[in-house]
């Protein structure tokens, strides 16, 4: 089922909610229509109209792979880069995609064992998926859904640092908000919120 996030009524998590506290879920449930959320409301995977997954009505938190410690807050600092590091955690830190040395994973294997997907072959190899991959987050006004239906995508995080004060839902690197419900004064750091829609997801 796709986020319902909490403020935010039935009727607006079963649209696009924006309402309420921060969640993060992961891109390939929490987003309305995405490949694993079963409340579709729509064919599932090309599937002919009627078949599929019939929608409850409803709508959950959508399913987290890993992620504990990320959200939006907490609120890091002062004062970063030291702060972050302290937090466990490094700057420009993408949660579900940047592995431990800082780089960018290729492939969804940080998000699931194995990569999350097999093929149909006999012997089912590994086969992660390539890109739409990671934890998306959404409320305090950002968005649940992006991209085009009607298998939406989502929105990233990072960990970004505020070079001044920063209101609340304001902009604190470039593409990155403060969905954390407090302000900012200068130093402190947290996973700011990407404007940018994630890309679609692919094998």
């Amino acid at each position: 089922m796709p986020a319902g996030l909490p403020g935010s009524t039935l009727v607006q998590n079963l649209a696009n909610p924006s309402l309420g506290n921060f969640v993060i879920f992961d891109l390939l449930s929490g987003p309305k229509g995405s490949p694993k959320d079963r409340d579709v409301d729509v064919p599932y995977n090309g599937l002919p109209a009627g078949s599929g997954f019939a929608a409850s009505g409803n709508a959950s938190t959508g399913a987290l792979s890993t992620g504990i410690g990320f959200g939006s807050p907490p609120i890091i600092g002062l004062t970063a880069p030291a702060s972050i590091l302290a937090a466990g955690f490094n700057d420009d830190y993408v949660p579900g995609v940047t592995k431990p040395d800082g780089t960018a994973a290729t492939t969804s294997i940080l998000m699931y064992i194995g990569g999350g997907r097999s093929t149909n072959a006999a012997d089912a190899p590994s086969s992660p998926y390539t890109a739409g991959f990671g934890i998306g987050g959404a409320g305090q006004g950002g968005s649940r859904d992006a991209g085009a239906g009607p298998a939406y995508t989502g929105f990233t995080m990072k960990t970004v640092t505020a070079a001044g004060a920063v209101a609340t839902g304001a902009v604190v690197e470039t593409g990155f908000s403060n969905r954390s419900g407090s302000a900012l004064v200068t130093g402190q750091s947290v996973f700011g919120s990407n404007g940018t829609a994630s890309a679609a997801v692919a094998p």
